[in-house]
């Protein structure tokens, strides 16, 4: 905590954040009738649309069952484990955002899995020189045949076979790691080439592309959620649970429609430093101001106090969970004396 430079002993002096004023929904609300699955009690929940909602409880009160088991699953096929659910016609997508994998390909990396490399690869295709030689865009793909080096497949390294130990990965001998022949590699942009820009940080590409709208876009999004040390080329396969759920929820809000979208998120913030839960919040928190309901299972009393509203299950694990113990604003949970969420959003 003394030392000045610390971002997590700021967080060891920092107070909680106080609550702020609550976003009261579009009107509309989820409600599944009777939930008797697993360990759940019979219970029906209501879930206003338009905000931020958290389900705490303590492990095994029976959050991951309403959430998923019931309501995931009511949204894509008949309602199982209760009586009914109301309210689905008011949302068009449900996406189910968790700590899985975005991919195990290695050629999938930040450029591609943002879009952002598209928009690249369009910008050299249109430059002067690459029209004088006739190059596509496809071109200056490293995942089609053309411009890229296929010794290496456009990977910029080979696999070595070490027999009994690990493959290990060596920089490609013929393109040295660059990834494309010697063509592509001529044209440039701003004294970049296609290659050179896979190697710079999204933070670091910033000026590159301020003045082209659909790069600088993506390219403010990821940096205002925290990921702009991330580098263009870096595997997707390489990321943490929490790059890969931000780099997901990035390109949700990227993408957004005018369709009202309800996200399901579970535990988002396991293994995150806090100021990785403050990028995820403002994620969050853009996702419902676009329209959207956001409905994350959580422990972490930065997102539950965060939250426009709580619906706390338990009170116990097991046997002894599976009842609705409070529901309503985080101001409101503190006032139940039952809800231990409560007990510990009051210190």
């Amino acid at each position: 905590m003394e030392q000045e430079q610390s971002i997590t002993g700021t967080f060891l002096k920092k107070p909680p954040t106080t609550f702020h004023k609550k976003r009261t929904g579009n009107g509309n609300h989820l409600t599944v009738h009777h939930v008797t699955k697993h360990n759940l009690k019979n219970i029906t929940v209501s879930f206003p649309l338009g905000t931020l909602i958290s389900v705490t409880g303590v492990s095994g009160s029976g959050k991951s069952t309403l959430v998923f088991d019931v309501l995931a699953a009511g949204f894509n096929g008949a309602p199982q484990g209760c009586e009914k659910i109301t309210g689905f016609e008011a949302i068009k997508t449900l996406i189910t955002v968790d700590q899985t994998p975005l991919t195990r390909m290695q050629r999938s990396n930040i450029a591609t899995s943002t879009d952002a490399f598209t928009h690249i690869r369009h910008l050299f295709s249109n430059l002067p020189e690459a029209k004088q030689k006739k190059l596509k865009a496809k071109d200056f793909s490293f995942n089609t045949q053309g411009g890229r080096c296929e010794h290496c497949q456009g990977l910029g390294f080979v696999m070595t076979n070490m027999h009994f130990l690990p493959d290990l990965e060596v920089t490609c001998p013929v393109c040295k790691g660059r990834r494309f022949k010697d063509f592509i590699l001529d044209i440039t942009y701003n004294g970049q080439t296609i290659s050179s820009i896979l190697d710079l940080t999204i933070e670091e590409s910033r000026p590159l592309f301020e003045h082209v709208k659909k790069i600088s876009s993506i390219i403010e999004l990821h940096c205002e959620v925290g990921l702009g040390y991330l580098s263009w080329g870096q595997p997707v396969t390489t990321l943490s649970g929490g790059e890969g759920q931000r780099l997901k929820l990035a390109k949700e809000l990227y993408k957004q429609t005018s369709n009202h979208t309800l996200y399901l998120l579970d535990e988002p913030t396991t293994g995150l430093h806090p100021t990785d839960v403050q990028n995820l919040l403002l994620l969050l928190n853009r996702l419902v101001d676009a329209g959207n309901t956001v409905i994350t299972v959580e422990h972490t009393l930065e997102v539950i106090r965060a939250s426009d509203w709580v619906i706390d299950i338990g009170p116990g694990g097991g046997e002894d969970g599976g009842q609705v113990v409070a529901q309503g604003t985080p101001e409101q949970i503190v006032a139940v004396k039952e809800s231990h969420t409560g007990a510990f959003l009051n210190r």
